[in-house]
């Protein structure tokens, strides 16, 4: 199907901002994208012109809210007064194109688990491995095989071998008992989609080995909570360089996490 988008819409900046890890670059204008267990093939043409390889009952049903299609980013930078702030104000204008997501909060917490104090190249890889140790095995629309994120009782089931073997490192007891947790319903993802920011917060960082940083993303990534505001590295130099005084987080709720991504993108491509 061909579709046309009017707002804010880049695969590259989407696909290099740090939030999603099994996106593949096929040719220079082409991604193929893994969700769960979903698999998506889409083309940049021109004019706001995209070609997916999915059926219009599968876009509307699934793709449109995995791209936030539903949401004026274009009202969301319009925000941003580029006198009060110009830092934000370039970064916006630089990486507009960022869309959050809407990726399965499962998912993105073992994701986010997997990243901790590694590079991307390591994260995908990882990520990839454990799809393909215990992930269901799925065909494409042009036939190639590709694995689905596999689900808790899969990843669970997997022995503290096979779990070294996906090159998780020390993260392998992390994943295995997020796994277990959300099995015993000792957190329910879907029932944190209902929840306040605060008690979203709380019950990720309860988990075995997840910090502030690996919650927020999860908050961001796989509950779309818009102000959530993961702070790494680089947005401690951010923080530190472009608002000594302080962020004003109140000013720009409730997009902090838009936002974010705005400045982690633009300064990192800056200065890396």
């Amino acid at each position: 199907m061909i579709l046309q988008i009017n707002d804010d819409f880049n695969l590259n900046k989407i696909a290099d901002s740090g939030q999603c890890f099994r996106w593949t670059k096929t040719d220079s204008h082409t991604y193929r994208i893994f969700a769960g267990k979903s698999c998506l093939y889409i083309t940049s043409l021109e004019d706001g012109r995209y070609e997916l390889d999915c059926t219009e009952e599968e876009y509307g049903r699934f793709w449109k809210d995995y791209f936030d299609l539903q949401e004026n980013y274009k009202e969301i930078r319009s925000r941003i007064d580029p006198e009060q702030d110009p830092f934000l104000w370039e970064a916006a204008e630089n990486e507009k194109g960022i869309r959050i997501l809407r990726q399965d909060p499962w998912e993105m917490l073992i994701t986010f688990i997997i990243s901790q104090n590694r590079n991307i190249p390591a994260i995908r890889r990882s990520v990839e491995l454990l799809a393909e140790a215990c992930g269901e095995k799925k065909t494409d629309s042009k036939g190639l095989e590709y694995y689905a994120f596999p689900g808790p009782a899969e990843v669970a089931a997997l022995t503290e071998r096979e779990l070294a073997e996906c090159r998780l490192g020390y993260r392998c007891r992390y994943v295995h008992a997020a796994a277990e947790a959300v099995i015993r319903e000792d957190i329910d993802l879907n029932q944190l989609k209902k929840e306040d920011d605060t008690a979203v917060m709380e019950a990720l960082t309860g988990l075995f080995g997840v910090g502030i940083k690996v919650a927020s993303c999860v908050a961001l990534f796989g509950l779309h909570r818009t102000d959530a505001f993961p702070i790494d590295v680089w947005m401690k130099r951010v923080l530190a360089e472009k608002y000594p005084a302080g962020y004003p987080y109140e000013r720009y709720s409730p997009y902090n996490g838009i936002y974010q991504q705005y400045m982690f993108a633009y300064y990192r491509s800056k200065t890396a």
